[in-house]
């Protein structure tokens, strides 16, 4: 639009350089991070905080280099105070922002716990997204992830598996005991949980993204 501003135009183009790794990047493979008015440096994990935010690539070993490498202080210029602890704090809040997520699909009534069903679900082709504990039996885990297989009526079995929480967590989550398989039906809040989950996965996996050759992006 003819109107916008240049900082509305360069959200537009989603994209941002890695203040660690200079490579530009989606939004959506960066972590934003802001610093407090007293000088800590804190994770955005919405991106809505207020000022200029450093972009680092979203993986727990980048946000480790960018603490030794003192990035903060010099993408913003001035003392700041990265705590060691930066990158386990992001794991911690990706993880519950993920688990809040399957906590919203549940009260919308998309999530279905108990294996026989669960089972049932499967058979009716209802099951988006197949949820194990990351202890669950691998004789369960087994049987469950083949007849999702066997469900899938286009044969493409690329509906997502997830092992990534606790029994304790999912149990938490979900208001319910002993949560050790659960599946989430089709729907947006289905869709919302397994996009911070992958966000989550993404960053604990500690891949480095690749430069895409785009020009520079725009601060903030």
């Amino acid at each position: 639009m003819a109107n916008m501003s240049r900082g509305e135009a360069c959200h537009e183009g989603r994209f941002r350089q890695c203040a660690v790794t200079r490579r530009k990047l989606p939004v959506d493979d960066l972590m934003r991070f802001v610093a407090t008015p007293e000088g800590q440096i804190v994770p955005d994990i919405a991106r809505r905080l207020p000022g200029r935010g450093v972009w680092i690539n979203a993986n727990y070993e980048t946000v480790a280099r960018a603490i030794a490498k003192n990035t903060f202080a010099r993408s913003l210029k001035r003392r700041v105070d990265a705590g060691q602890d930066l990158p386990d704090l992001v794991a911690v809040m990706l993880r519950k922002r993920a688990l809040d997520g399957l906590a919203l699909a549940n009260k919308a009534g998309l999530v279905v716990t108990g294996y026989s069903k669960l089972e049932a679900a499967i058979a009716r082709d209802r099951v988006a997204v197949l949820i194990h504990a990351s202890e669950a039996a691998v004789d369960g885990r087994r049987k469950l992830d083949q007849r999702l297989l066997r469900a899938d009526k286009e044969g493409l079995s690329d509906r997502p598996i997830v092992a990534e929480f606790t029994r304790m967590e999912l149990s938490l989550a979900l208001g319910r005991s002993n949560v050790v398989h659960a599946g989430l039906i089709e729907g947006g809040a289905a869709v919302n949980f397994l996009r911070a989950e992958q966000r989550l996965a993404r960053y604990m996996a500690g891949t480095i993204g690749e430069d895409n050759g785009l020009d520079e992006p725009c601060n903030g």
